[in-house]
């Protein structure tokens, strides 16, 4: 292996977990990743001088080891920004939460949400909920849920909330308290709430500038990072990886490949198991790269929008964290589309850029449909993991018996899951502990 010792762990997939999976390895490894760079979702592409990551990828941290990694890894690169967050509803821009910030509605919406958040505290229904549309109601009652929480949801996932369990929102919901909803209701704002009430972001390059940086603290002496090499399948009983032509042993792999694909590549999977991967679902996200030829007049970083009659769900404008992502004077945008039906081309594709530019011009992100130089459709194939009744045991079934062949699942696919880029450099960390005590356990 080009002057490095064999490799003990096999590394699926380059993204931030198997990344971080290779930085903290202590013994000889070998990463797969079938693409032609490492990144994952956490990469960014350049087109004539804009730059676009794969749809929003703000960095949060609040654990003080990623906070010093990315400090010693980036330093002064790495801006911190104030969240500007709004919701576009009912022709009227608010700030996020909708829940806690409903001035600036219509009235009538204002009295119903109001009216059916008091009623539903009221109750104090204290139940755990069926499915993640009974939380809305138990948590903001009838009004809220039916102008935000249940259409915006219904447009991010691709499946209806009451199909989804409410075990997955207790991080990213943010449930205000009674005044909090009654002084955003009057004008008098509550203070920005949720886990991303700021972010940091790279000054320039996108996203992929802090992928980058943590790509060279990967231990190279110990290892490589083979790319273009995809996994043609693995057999647990011989416990050997094939890729690339070459049949690798191992004694531990790191998977962060989805987990659907890693099961379709064991070869004689047990029939419960294969059923048990059956059953996970996933919705994939359809996304325009947009370039406007004039400033953006809007001054927020994302919105999002709950209204079936505009095409998009979220939009997002890189410019405005760090303006180096598009030419002066110009603006670069992301726009996460609702539609998950045939991929749209020809005629279908000018009908729906033609929507995007009118809805984009309708909620102020931009000044005119006019202004839009470019929109360039993109798709990620596995975007959000559905929380459906079999989540919890299918995943615990297939965990547990990948485990016992002493392959570890990890990160927001692996661990089919829903989490934060920080979570998966922390997964990659943790896995590595996790499987040296194991290694050492067979030794014993």
């Amino acid at each position: 292996m080009r002057g490095r010792p064999a490799p003990e762990v096999v590394i699926l997939g380059g993204g931030l977990t198997g990344i971080s999976a290779a930085v903290h390895s202590t013994r000889p490894w070998v990463l797969l990743e079938r693409n032609s760079r490492l990144g994952g979702h956490a990469r960014t592409d350049e087109r004539d001088g804009y730059w676009f990551d794969k749809t929003g990828h703000w960095l949060h941290l609040r654990d003080p080891y990623t906070k010093a990694l990315m400090a010693e890894l980036l330093g002064d690169e790495l801006v911190r920004v104030d969240r500007k967050a709004r919701v576009f509803s009912n022709g009227a821009l608010t700030r996020y939460p909708f829940q806690a910030n409903l001035y600036g509605l219509p009235p009538a919406v204002i009295e119903e949400c109001l009216l059916g958040f008091i009623e539903a505290w009221q109750k104090g229904d204290t139940r755990p909920p069926a499915n993640f549309e009974e939380f809305c109601l138990q948590r903001f009652g009838a009004g809220i849920s039916r102008h935000f929480m249940i259409p915006y949801n219904h447009k991010l996932w691709g499946v209806h909330p009451r199909e989804i369990t409410a075990e997955w929102c207790s991080r990213f919901v943010p449930v205000p308290r009674l005044p909090e909803v009654v002084a955003g209701a009057v004008g008098s704002s509550p203070p920005e709430m949720g886990y991303n009430v700021s972010f940091l972001y790279p000054r320039t390059g996108g996203i992929e500038t802090m992928t980058r940086a943590l790509t060279t603290r990967m231990r190279t002496d110990i290892g490589e990072a083979r790319l273009s090499t995809p996994v043609d399948s693995i057999d647990v009983e011989a416990r050997r990886v094939f890729a690339g032509g070459e049949e690798i042993p191992y004694r531990a792999v790191v998977a962060t490949i989805p987990l659907p694909e890693l099961f379709r590549r064991i070869r004689a999977l047990p029939p419960e198991i294969e059923a048990a991967a059956g059953r996970l679902r996933c919705t994939p996200v359809r996304y325009l790269n947009v370039a406007t030829r004039n400033p953006v007049p809007a001054d927020f970083h994302w919105i999002y929008v709950p209204e079936e009659k505009y095409p998009f769900y979220r939009v997002g404008i890189y410019s405005n964290a760090l303006p180096a992502m598009a030419p002066q004077g110009r603006g670069s945008l992301y726009v996460e589309l609702s539609d998950r039906g045939p991929r749209p081309s020809g005629v279908a594709l000018d009908t729906l850029r033609h929507d995007v530019a009118a809805g984009l011009a309708a909620s102020g992100a931009i000044a005119s449909a006019d202004d839009v130089l470019f929109a360039d459709l993109h798709e990620l194939e596995y975007a959000y993991v559905v929380f459906d009744d079999h989540y919890y045991a299918a995943t615990a079934q297939l965990r547990a018996w990948l485990e016992a062949h002493d392959i570890f699942p990890r990160g927001r696919y692996g661990s089919w899951t829903y989490n934060a880029m920080e979570d998966c450099i922390l997964a990659g960390r943790e896995v590595i502990g996790t499987l040296d005590d194991r290694i050492s356990q067979h030794a014993a």
